[in-house]
């Protein structure tokens, strides 16, 4: 399939984000770049995310649901979206997170002028569940490779933009962090993800969000370190150690 060169093919997973999903598409709606599609792939939620997302859809059609024929995770519903993208740029964005109107805009400008990137990711502020709490900034570094994200937090889903003519095929591994393992995989390929330090995203948080087990989300971090990366217990021990205390660091306050 031909891609569009100024086409943003905008990958969400959706599942039980039917009170949230609509003010997720509007903030995509309102960005200042027009040049989208937003892939939805419904994961047969038990809400009535589908009729919402539907009904969202009749009225925009650069807004295209996904129905998804059994749940099957994160993972699925991403590879599911990855397969019916069109655009040379693929955007993640989670069905609860929310973008700034100069989020795509700013990105894709940064993202050109550093050609020879492959992943490019940005700052962003957590926000309360229902929105009327808003986080302290988290910032981005400039430059990390793969060895130095074994080792951090700092690539947050909603705030990635990948160019296909870099990364080349991929498909999302169906693991707890199918996100984290995917950014390690491009990295290992060579190369590195560039920060634009500019607030751009709001990550709501949710109190049954899978990130919120704190410590299975430990445990699965280990496991992608010796199952999937293929680190002997030291050299993960040495990573485990850093990412949790950016981990720490990083939301040691809202």
């Amino acid at each position: 399939m031909p891609r569009n060169d100024g086409l943003v093919s905008i990958i969400t997973p959706a599942y039980r984000a039917a009170s949230v999903i609509g003010e997720t598409i509007q903030s995509v709606l309102d960005q200042s770049y027009a040049d989208w599609e937003m892939l939805i792939a419904e994961d047969c939620g038990p809400d009535h995310t589908r009729d919402v997302v539907r009904d969202w859809a009749a009225r925009d059609p650069r807004i295209k649901l996904i129905e998804m024929e059994r749940n099957g995770g994160p993972a699925a519903a991403r590879n599911a979206a990855l397969e019916r993208a069109q655009g040379r740029w693929l955007a993640f964005l989670d069905s609860d997170d929310l973008w700034l109107p100069g989020k795509l805009e700013r990105q894709l400008d940064f993202h050109r002028r550093n050609q020879g990137t492959v992943l490019t990711f940005t700052g962003y502020r957590r926000i309360s569940a229902d929105g009327s709490r808003t986080g302290h900034y988290i910032g981005v570094p400039r430059r990390i490779g793969y060895k130095g994200l074994l080792g951090n937090t700092i690539i947050t889903t909603s705030t990635v933009l990948v160019d296909r003519d870099r990364s080349g095929p991929f498909r999302m591994k169906k693991t707890y962090y199918d996100d984290f393992a995917c950014w390690l995989e491009l990295l290992k390929r060579g190369g590195a993800a560039l920060g634009l330090d500019e607030d751009l995203m709001r990550y709501r948080v949710l109190e049954k969000s899978v990130s919120r087990d704190k410590g299975n989300s430990a445990k699965q971090v280990w496991l992608a370190y010796r199952n999937i990366e293929q680190l002997g217990p030291l050299a993960s021990a040495w990573y485990f150690s850093n990412y949790a205390a950016r981990a720490w660091l990083k939301y040691r306050q809202f």
